[in-house]
């Protein structure tokens, strides 16, 4: 018996489930949720199938970029390989991820068709906003939730390129006037509860979105140790707010900085302070050392984000995070006795500054914010945890349909 999933979990009804995903370009923390899905479901004893496409490769060229257009609006062969994969694998249920490019939103028709209850998972805000980031010029941006449609992201070209920006207003424009979401989709599983909110008031019906977490491997001890540096791990990049962690390390040389992860914006690195040290993209061994040793982690994302998984990695390892008050970051670290880290002002370079000062001259206050963050991972996060509250959507999902 697995030493992660809780054995009540491991005793239900055994189910058979299509994953169906469209991977992005590169991988990403999405695909890693994806994959850990499976192996979670697996892992309680459901038998797993998935239906993956890729988008790697095909935005180098006008002619893939043309296809990816078309697709994303209406993908036959993406229809075709859903009809296929539900009649070779007869699933009991389909859990969907991304449809975006090569699958399509009208691939959920098929499901409809042929009776299978579809739950979806949602990472980002796509649903309600073409670009799924809800940002513009480095700020929250709702337009498109406010207006009810999708003309704000050509209006305001949020893309940065009129072509991507006109084919993600067309797609999500056709997947909500033809109701693919609504009619097809049985559960939509959040991964927090302001995701939640944000469906419900762009009209999604309460009562089929439901909250599950997203979930991490995690044990009563771990190694960890005091730490020597502020870190970050991400995308190097601006929407990530690395141009302003840099500044703040540029205002305080005493204090040493890691950023793990690629780098997006180059020129975010130009000139950096000698305190800010980049350990690109770390996995494995490296990646553990990276979190054990660090004193405290942080964060900046000008966006809201969908569910910071460096959060759980932190906490993983008895490490509070500093990161902006909005989004899912705010539920996820919290503001009352138990809160698991620091939230500042997003956007404010000073407040962010003040918060790491804060931090870093108080050994008592990152010792009792790291041990609070790995306990809430235990209770609130684990596998086990979540296991259950797929377990119980799964066996009660044709009350939803």
């Amino acid at each position: 018996m697995s030493k992660l999933i809780h054995k009540d979990v491991l005793r239900i009804k055994k189910m058979k489930i299509l994953l169906v995903h469209n991977d992005y370009g590169k991988y990403s923390g999405e695909e890693a949720v994806v994959d850990k899905m499976a192996g979670m479901l697996a892992e309680m004893g459901h038998k797993v199938a998935q239906l993956r496409m890729t988008t790697a490769g095909a935005r180098e060229s006008i002619s893939g970029k043309i296809k990816g257009f078309v697709s994303g609006i209406y993908c036959p062969s993406g229809v075709r390989a859903m009809r296929e994969a539900i009649e070779r694998e007869k699933p009991d249920v389909v859990n969907v991820h991304n449809l975006y490019p090569f699958i399509s939103p009208a691939a959920l028709r098929e499901c409809k068709k042929a009776g299978v209850p579809v739950v979806m998972t949602i990472h980002n805000f796509r649903l309600i906003c073409p670009t799924g980031l809800f940002m513009r010029d480095g700020r929250p941006c709702e337009h498109c939730l406010e207006k009810g449609n999708e003309w704000g992201c050509i209006k305001y070209n949020c893309e940065h390129s009129a072509l991507k920006s006109i084919g993600y207003a067309a797609r999500n424009a056709v997947a909500r006037l033809r109701h693919h979401y609504i009619d097809c989709v049985d559960v939509f599983a959040c991964i927090t509860d302001f995701q939640r909110n944000k469906l419900i008031e762009a009209g999604y019906p309460k009562e089929k979105i439901l909250v599950i977490p997203n979930s991490m491997d995690v044990s009563e001890t771990v190694e960890t140790s005091p730490g020597n540096y502020v870190a970050f791990s991400g995308r190097i990049s601006r929407e990530k707010g690395v141009d302003m962690i840099i500044e703040v390390a540029r205002r305080h040389p005493e204090i040493p900085f890691k950023l793990a992860g690629a780098v997006r914006d180059k020129e975010l690195i130009e000139n950096l302070p000698d305190n800010v040290e980049l350990m690109g993209h770390l996995s494995g061994y490296d990646f553990e050392q990276f979190n054990i040793n660090a004193k405290f982690f942080m964060m900046a994302s000008r966006c809201y984000e969908g569910f910071p998984m460096a959060i759980l990695e932190a906490a993983r390892y008895n490490k509070p995070m500093i990161a902006p008050d909005h989004g899912g970051f705010t539920e996820i670290i919290g503001k009352g006795y138990d809160k698991i880290g620091l939230l500042f002002k997003p956007n404010d370079t000073g407040a962010l500054e003040r918060a790491v000062v804060g931090l870093w001259n108080d050994p008592d206050k990152i010792n009792s914010l790291g041990a609070l963050a790995h306990q809430k991972l235990i209770n609130k996060y684990s596998t086990s945890v979540i296991a259950n509250s797929w377990n119980e959507l799964f066996k009660n999902i044709n009350s939803y349909e």
